[in-house]
């Protein structure tokens, strides 16, 4: 007798909405900080890449002489004086997908280096703001 009684016994319907309901409200709260975490996190990594890139760009620097004219001289380049590969692997896109703009000479010092952010383009807020290098 006793084990039938406890086959019979379950969650009902009420118990269950309330318990979606309390699941719903805390991903509510708990979500939209996760998803600030991953931008904050896409722009600290498209700075440790630009970084990276700007140490490459040193080394070549002093090897060559000059800065390059775009950043794929960094993993291959006709000059004599060369002495790379100055990129372990190809030149990295940004975190969203773009390619990182190089202008060499720059307006702000020997060279400028700019990821455009979310949407690819030059200006924006939030996501789709401009990350320079400094």
């Amino acid at each position: 007798m006793r084990s039938k009684r406890f086959l019979n016994q379950g969650f009902t319907l009420i118990e269950l909405l309330i318990v979606m309901v309390i699941l719903g409200l805390l991903a509510s709260l708990v979500a939209p900080q996760m998803f600030s975490k991953v931008e904050s996190s896409r722009r600290g990594t498209a700075s440790a890449q630009m970084q990276m890139l700007a140490t490459s760009l040193d080394a070549y620097r002093l090897d060559v002489g000059k800065y390059p004219d775009n950043l794929t001289e960094l993993r291959q380049s006709t000059n004599k004086k060369w002495d790379g590969p100055y990129l372990p692997r190809d030149v990295p896109f940004d975190p969203w997908g773009n390619p990182y703009v190089y202008r060499f000479p720059g307006n702000n010092g020997p060279f400028d280096m700019v990821s455009l952010g979310a949407d690819g383009r030059e200006g924006g807020e939030g996501e789709n703001a401009d990350i320079e290098y400094k």
